[in-house]
């Protein structure tokens, strides 16, 4: 599986049989929010939402970026492979609105 970074739509693509499946993302300095999940029903059980994360995870790190995983399916992924915790963005503003 081929999986593209698709800067100008902020998401991450990859095609298979003519089916489009997709990962969208939003950006910040050092980050990738990863959003949305979407496999065509056409690949749906097929293993590609899986595969396609553990490609995309990949980039992320050699890319030495930090990642958000927003999306359910990916947060469980990562839930399930707990070799990418380590490259999950630590939370920001900690602080509760009474400290300030």
């Amino acid at each position: 599986m081929r999986v593209i970074d698709n800067k100008e739509e902020n998401r991450f693509e990859t095609d298979i049989d003519g089916h489009k499946a997709v990962i969208a993302y939003s950006v910040q300095p050092g980050i990738l929010s990863l959003n949305h999940t979407e496999v065509p029903d056409a690949l749906s059980g097929q293993g590609v939402a899986s595969e396609m994360t553990e490609k995309v995870l990949l980039q992320i790190e050699l890319r030495g970026l930090k990642v958000v995983p927003v999306c359910p399916f990916i947060k469980k992924y990562i839930d399930k492979h707990p070799e990418w915790k380590s490259i999950i963005a630590e939370k920001s503003n900690k602080k509760k609105p009474s400290q300030e």
